[in-house]
This record gives structure tokens, sequence and C-alpha cells, in this order.
């Protein structure tokens, strides 16, 4: 039986994985849960799963926390310091990373100081600090095991193969709700519209990014660091279908290919049973309903946030790391509804050029990185709301 803890419990990913334990009792033990503001759920899973530890972000909800929870076992954690303590805690052998946005890169690192292997689900930690992970999880001999199902897809489709026989990754991507929209289109979009995806149920955040196609981009340069390969080897695929989660292509031209129906908890299954397969009961998927598979190249033009994290990624060093802070703010501001939607790219790319690169960043470096790209991002939309 395998002790699992997850870190951003009440989310999406975490709420996934938490019906995977409940449906696989006698595979997986939930020894300690983390969440940020919604206690309620976190205080009902809890009741189900009984953990050992679980954390929260502040004293007050952890007040509310043991109010909700009464009489249970469980010890509760609030603040940084406790949501990585229980990222850290001596009973899991692997901890899934889905904390949302870069909250997660400290916790992330605590499990790996801790020897945890990791079932990253979220692709800040790696867009990021790339580099300062992937050397750590190196060093404390450590095994990242993604959870996006397009890295996922790729994990299986390199099973088995050797690194210097591989020639290119190819990520697939849905395009988002906006994808056949007109440049007039998008500057009319609405918040509720940004959030209806076609394909996948996800958080408010990542259902941005995924309109905006900054998702893509930001899974092109974890991807860089999951696989070790050069961003100039990592290719883009609008596939509206969701059927072909990514695919690889080897020297002798072959190209491999993972396909599934749209569902997270395939590919968390696959991470927290790795090296196993466990058996599901979700639809199959059924190739002959679908009728058809289309592939287009990302249009940069409509869609920059995808271009700028290229760039990023080509620029490397803490340069990621201001990017993806922008592009957190800027996704704020949207869902707060302080600017449009085509005002995305326009935040980041202004923040990117006045941020300074730092090579071969430090944790201290990116941190750095990452508070002052926030703070540039909010200078940047209140001149823009004033116009």
């Amino acid at each position: 039986m395998k002790k699992i803890t997850i870190l951003g419990a009440t989310g999406s990913i975490g709420i996934g994985a938490l019906d995977v334990v409940a449906k696989n009792p006698k595979k997986f033990k939930v020894v300690a849960l983390t969440a940020g503001g919604n206690i309620k759920e976190l205080a009902r899973q809890i009741a189900l799963f009984k953990p050992s530890v679980a954390a929260c972000a502040t004293k007050q909800a952890a007040g509310e926390l043991k109010r909700l929870t009464g009489n249970s076992r469980t010890r509760i954690l609030y603040g940084a310091s406790g949501i990585e303590e229980a990222a850290a805690s001596p009973r899991a052998d692997i901890v899934l990373s889905a904390i949302s946005g870069a909250a997660g890169l400290k916790p992330t690192l605590a499990a790996i100081e801790a020897g945890k292997t990791i079932a990253l689900a979220h692709k800040e930690t790696l867009v990021a600090a790339g580099q300062i992970v992937t050397r750590r999880a190196k060093k404390k001999k450590v095994m990242i095991l993604p959870v996006d199902s397009e890295h996922s897809a790729i994990f299986q489709c390199l099973s088995g193969q050797k690194k210097n026989l591989l020639k290119r990754l190819i990520l697939t991507a849905s395009g988002g709700p906006f994808y056949n929209l007109t440049q007039a289109g998008l500057k009319k979009v609405t918040v509720a519209q940004a959030l209806r995806h076609p394909r996948w149920k996800m958080g408010k955040k990542i259902t941005v990014d995924s309109a905006s196609l900054m998702n893509k981009g930001l899974e092109v340069i974890e991807a860089r660091w999951l696989f070790d390969v050069d961003i100039s080897r990592i290719d883009v695929l609008i596939h509206p279908q969701s059927v072909v989660h990514s695919l690889v292509e080897m020297i002798d031209g072959s190209v491999l290919a993972q396909l599934g129906i749209a569902d997270m908890r395939i590919a968390i299954a696959y991470a927290l049973a790795y090296p196993q397969r466990i058996q599901n009961d979700l639809p199959a998927l059924d190739l002959s309903k679908e009728g058809r598979l289309d592939f287009y190249p990302p249009d940069l033009r409509r869609f920059p946030c995808l271009e700028l994290a290229f760039e990023a990624g080509r620029r490397g060093g803490a340069v990621p790391a201001v990017m993806n802070a922008a592009n957190e703010i800027a996704v704020g501001a949207f869902l707060e509804e302080k600017i449009r939607f085509v005002d995305l790219p326009d935040i980041i790319a202004r923040v990117m050029s006045r941020c300074p690169a730092v090579k071969n960043p430090s944790l201290a470096d990116v941190l750095a990185a990452d508070g002052e790209a926030r703070r540039q991002a909010n200078q940047a939309i209140e001149q823009m709301k004033r116009g």
C-alpha cells in the first residue's frame, strides 16, 4: 500500500486524486492533506480519509478547520511552514504536488529534500525553477512523475526508449474556447466565456491559461526540464478533440502517441500507481465515435502568450519565473474584470522587458524575480486602468 500526501487537496486535481484513492482503498492510504481557502472541503476530506496531518494557509483557517473537524485525531498545521512540514511528512511514500501557481515551489522542494517521490501536477514549479528543482531531485535520487495529461503521455511514450533516439516532443493543445475567434472577437471575451472550456474541467486560473494558450507555453517549459530536452526540440499542435494527449517523434521517423478520454484521473492514477497500472471505471475511448482527429499549427499572432513562453524558455535563467509571475497577476486581474482578455500578453511582455534576466539563478534569485515581476505586473495593470 502506498502512503500519499496531497498538496492542494481541494482543487480539481486533488479531488480527482482522492477519488482514485477512494476507489482503491487496498492500494493507497492518505497520510497528509493541504489546502488554501476551501476549509469546508478540506474538513470533509479529513472526515473521509483520516490523514495524520492537514495544513491550511492561515491561523484563522486552521481554527475554523479544528472547529469543523471536532474530535478528529488529525494534527492541524497552518502557514507556509505548516504546509512545508506536511509536504515533508515522514509517513508518505509519494507526494502529489497540486498547489496552483508558484506557491507550490517551496512545498515541492521540501518534499524533495525529504526524499519523497513527486507526482507533479502543477507546471509552475518547473517553469519558475526547473534547473533548481531537477538538480535537487537528482541529488536526492528522487523521481518526478508527471501528472499533466500531456507530460504523462510523453512519459508513457518514452518508456523503454533510449534518450539519444528521441528527435522531438509534440505537445497537443485543445485550443480552448476561443481558437476560432477573430482578433475583434477576442477583444469582447468575458470571464464567464473564458471559464467554459470545451473539453476539460479545471480550476479558474488554468482554464484562463488554456484559453490564452499560456498553459501550453508553461507545459513547453515544464517538458524541457522533465525530459531534459532543449526548447528547440519541443513543438505544439492544436488538437481540438483532446484525444491524442501528446506525441514523441523518434530519429527514424516513428511517431508514438498516447490517446485517451479527457479525464485527469487517468494520468493521476498512472502517477500514483507507477510503475503499475490500476483498473478504473471510466468510459473507454471509442475512436469510431470520434470520427476524426484534427491537428493545426498554433496561431501565435492571435495567441501571443504561447510565443512569450517560448521566448522565456529560450532565454532561460530567471526569465520563466518572471513570465510566470506576471501571468499569474494578469490572470487574477482578468478574473476580477480589471483588464480585458487581450491585455494578458501585453502585461506579460511589458514585465518581461522590464525585469533583468538572471542567469543560473539561485532559489533566492528566483523568489526575488518572482516578487519583482508581481510588483511590475500590478503597476502595469494600474497604468492600463488609468488609460
